[in-house]
C-alpha cells in the first residue's frame, strides 16, 4: 500500500508541475515577434513597453477610408513588413492610382504607455510632397485595453498635415494585450488549503479505487490505511482523555480510612425474649 501511495503522490506533484509550465507560459509571452523593431533611441523603459506588444506580432490590421475622390488602406504590423513592404510598420496603399506609400519604418520606434494604453510611433516614412515643410511622414498608433476581446480592426484615422511641422497619422487600436494583469484575490493561506484539499482528495480517491478493485475490500475495509486511522484515532481520544481530564472518574473518598463498599446492615436485634410468653 505505501508503494501505491507513492506512486500516487508522484503522479500528483508531476501534474502539478505539468500545470504550472502551462500556466507560465500562457501568461508570459515570447518576444521573439518583436526583436525586429528598433528604438529611435534605445531605452530600458521604451523597450519594456514594447515587449506588452508581443502579442500582437505578426498580424496585418487594415482600415479602408473612402470619400467623393479618394480611397485608401491602411495596413498595421507590428515590428513585420506591413503589405510586404520591407522595413515598412505602416502603409497607404491608393486604391484609385494603385501606389503604396510608406508611412512609418519600425526601424525607428519609439514606444510610450501607462497602465492600459500604449502609444505606438513609426517614424521616417516617405516625405510629404507639398506638405509639412516635406517633412517625413509619421505613425502614431494608439492601443487601448478592452478585456472583451483579444485584437480589434484598426479604429478611425486622422491625418493631421495641416502645419507647417509635425504632421502625423493617428489610427486606434483595441487589445488586451495592454490590459494590466488582473490580481490573485487568493492569500497564500487559501492557496495552501486548496492545495492540501487536492492533495487530500487523490489521496482518498486514488486510495478507495485500489482498495476496492486491486484488494477487493468491502465497507469500511475500503477506506485507505483503514487499520492505521482506526489506530490514530483511538491515540487520540486517549490522549484527550489524559490531558483533559483532571482526575478519575471515581471520587476519592472525603476521609481516609472510610470504605468507598456500602456497610453491611446490622442485624435488627431481637427482643422477641422480653414479650409475655
Amino acid at each position: 500500500m505505501k508503494v501505491v501511495n507513492r506512486h500516487i503522490g508522484g503522479a500528483f506533484l508531476v501534474w502539478t508541475l505539468a500545470v504550472q509550465l502551462v500556466l507560465c507560459e500562457s501568461g508570459v509571452p515570447t518576444t521573439d515577434g518583436i526583436k525586429n523593431c528598433k528604438l529611435y533611441s534605445d531605452s530600458e523603459s521604451e523597450r519594456k513597453v514594447l515587449n506588452r506588444l508581443a502579442p500582437l506580432a505578426h498580424r496585418n490590421f487594415t482600415i479602408e477610408t473612402k470619400n467623393e475622390a479618394e480611397s485608401y488602406t491602411y495596413v498595421f504590423q507590428l515590428c513585420g513588413d506591413a503589405w510586404g513592404v520591407p522595413g515598412a510598420g505602416v502603409v497607404q496603399v491608393d486604391n484609385t492610382k494603385k501606389e503604396t506609400k510608406v508611412i512609418g519604418m519600425y526601424n525607428a520606434t519609439q514606444a510610450y504607455g501607462g497602465s492600459d494604453w500604449v502609444i505606438l510611433i513609426y517614424r521616417d516614412g516617405e516625405a510629404y510632397d507639398g506638405h509639412c515643410s516635406k517633412e517625413k511622414r509619421r505613425a502614431f498608433v494608439m492601443i487601448s485595453c478592452n478585456r472583451d476581446m483579444d485584437v480589434a480592426q484598426l479604429g478611425s484615422v486622422l491625418e493631421d498635415r495641416e502645419r507647417n511641422q509635425d504632421c502625423f497619422y493617428l489610427f486606434e487600436l483595441d487589445s488586451s494585450a495592454v490590459c494590466p494583469p488582473i490580481q490573485s484575490q487568493l492569500s497564500a493561506g487559501s492557496i495552501i488549503l486548496i492545495i492540501g484539499i487536492c492533495v487530500v482528495a487523490v489521496y482518498l480517491i486514488g486510495g478507495f479505487l485500489y482498495q476496492r478493485l486491486i484488494v477487493g475490500a468491502k465497507g469500511m475495509e475500503q477506506f485507505p490505511n483503514y487499520a492505521f486511522w482506526v489506530e490514530v484515532g483511538n491515540l487520540t481520544a486517549d490522549g484527550c482523555d489524559f490531558v483533559c481530564r483532571s482526575r478519575n472518574r471515581e471520587e476519592a473518598p472525603a476521609y481516609r480510612g472510610v470504605a468507598t463498599e456500602p456497610l453491611e446492615e446490622e442485624q435488627e436485634e431481637r427482643d422477641d425474649h422480653l414479650l409475655p410468653m
